[in-house]
């Protein structure tokens, strides 16, 4: 959607040297080994949560869904056997994060940028009726407090910040904990021990996945749609 398509009431998405500059931020963010842990956090419930999310689609109950204070975390459901639906339950967690960070760069990019922010805060909202007993007891509801306090306090140049450094936040830690986790992730473990396909396949598909998330998206973002 051309900027001119844009209702008047709904803000244009930022120049695309504004856009670069919040990507950059995130990125120095990602970097920073004494903020890391709060973002990895954030990228934990993305992961987590598409878990939880396509696990629930696809006909699964939940059974647990723990948010550890260290940035860990785990969904179980009642699944009796492997089979497809467990495959991409166990597939999907390590593209969560990229895949939400994806479609909020869709949005800001046809001009619904402080839709990200109300999605968002659906999404911990629902999030928080499936957690058990956790750290996220605590982290779900604040992270979604703060983004209320944004919504209804916020000038709209903030909100936009805020919702652009949040899609950022998610496409960059998606490709950092891919990367970082590799086949040496539980998750992988998980897909192998199951199929007995090598572990480093499901790294390269998350690897892979994330990637071209964050240059499709990163082309919305700071090009346009």
């Amino acid at each position: 959607m051309p900027l001119s398509a844009v209702p008047a009431d709904l803000p244009a998405p930022l120049p695309g040297g504004e856009a670069a500059l919040i990507g950059l931020a995130a990125l120095a963010m990602v970097s920073l080994p004494f903020i890391w842990p709060l973002i990895d956090h954030l990228d934990t419930m993305a992961h987590e949560g598409m878990h939880a999310l396509l696990a629930a689609a696809l006909g699964f109950s939940i059974l647990e869904f723990v948010l550890n204070r260290n940035g860990s975390g785990h969904v179980r459901h009642d699944a009796e056997a492997f089979g497809l639906r467990v495959l991409l339950v166990s597939l999907a967690g390590y593209l969560g994060p990229s895949a939400f960070g994806l479609g909020a760069a869709r949005l800001i990019a046809t001009g619904h940028v402080i839709a990200v922010l109300w999605l968002a805060i659906g999404a911990l909202v629902l999030l928080l009726t499936t957690i058990s007993t956790s750290f996220g007891l605590l982290s779900v509801p604040l992270a979604g407090a703060l983004l209320v306090v944004v919504v209804r306090n916020a000038h709209t140049g903030l909100e936009e910040f805020v919702v652009y450094l949040l899609t950022w936040l998610m496409l960059l830690s998606g490709a950092r904990n891919a990367v970082r986790h590799g086949a040496n992730a539980a998750d992988a473990r998980n897909l192998t021990a199951a199929t007995h396909l090598p572990r480093h396949l499901w790294a390269l598909i998350w690897i892979a996945g994330t990637l071209f998330a964050l240059a499709v998206a990163g082309k919305w973002l700071v090009l346009g749609s």
